[in-house]
């Protein structure tokens, strides 16, 4: 056998094998033999080549005929007629907000809202930013924040992984701990979110004394043109004075006397 048969030989065997395969295992074991193969020297650039392409050919095939319909339609059968097409339960699909205009503009609103200093707020965007105005008022109320991620990320108007990835960062910074809470064989309970910052705490304490000593708003035609000129309307009628006819006779009657 001559040194050109012989370093063609690996690849022509690998050829054949490949065929011959009918599963998409073997392809990819046949796939790391050949770079092996190539970084040992055997096989040259353009053969290497060539089987991969070849390798991605025969796993087009496969893809279509490798299947539990294909292989063993009885069981397909079966599982149909039990009224069980998979023994695998369906994949669940991540929960999407219902309106994505309203849940931007909560989130905007959320997040403008001043839920922490202006120093640690700049470290975080928008959707952020509403996630830990909802931890920071669960905080507020309760002492530590025990409520799902889901349930975070819904009232903040944002997916569940930016809600993660909002504790996650806050806990980076040193902001906050999260303890998680895992259990064995059952679900896990809601992780507890603990707020540590001394900066973000007084900020929080803040806000709550200022929203307790608020006043509560009057009505808003108290004291107005109308009661000034003692003859009140109801809401949504135009008094006849408010064109400016007899502002000038009453106003000055008043004044005089």
């Amino acid at each position: 056998m001559s040194v050109a048969i012989q370093r063609h030989q690996p690849a022509l065997e690998t050829l054949a094998a490949l065929s011959s395969s009918k599963s998409l295992a073997t392809l990819d074991a046949f796939c790391r033999s050949i770079w092996m193969d190539w970084g040992a020297g055997r096989i040259t650039d353009d053969q290497a080549q060539a089987l991969a392409e070849t390798i991605e050919a025969r796993r087009r095939e496969i893809r279509g005929v490798d299947r539990l319909v294909v292989r063993a339609p009885q069981v397909t059968a079966q599982a149909v007629a039990a009224r069980r097409p998979s023994h695998f339960p369906p994949k669940r699909r991540p929960p999407r907000s219902p309106d994505r205009k309203a849940s931007i503009e909560r989130r905007r609103m959320l997040a403008a809202s001043g839920p922490m200093p202006p120093t640690l707020a700049c470290r975080f965007t928008t959707g952020q930013l509403s996630v830990l105005r909802i931890v920071a008022d669960v905080v507020r109320d309760h002492g530590a924040c025990r409520t799902t991620v889901g349930e975070i990320a819904a009232r903040a108007g944002v997916c569940v992984r930016l809600a993660q990835d909002a504790l996650r960062l806050a806990a980076v910074d040193g902001l906050v701990t999260i303890e998680e809470r895992r259990r064995d064989k059952r679900p896990n309970l809601p992780n507890v979110v603990r707020i540590i910052s001394r900066e973000w705490l007084a900020w929080i304490e803040r806000g709550q004394s200022k929203r307790g000593g608020c006043k509560k708003m009057q009505a808003t035609d108290k004291g107005s043109f109308r009661t000034i000129c003692g003859d009140r309307v109801s809401r949504g009628q135009l008094h006849p004075n408010a064109a400016g006819k007899g502002r000038s006779k009453n106003s000055s009657a008043s004044l005089v006397t």
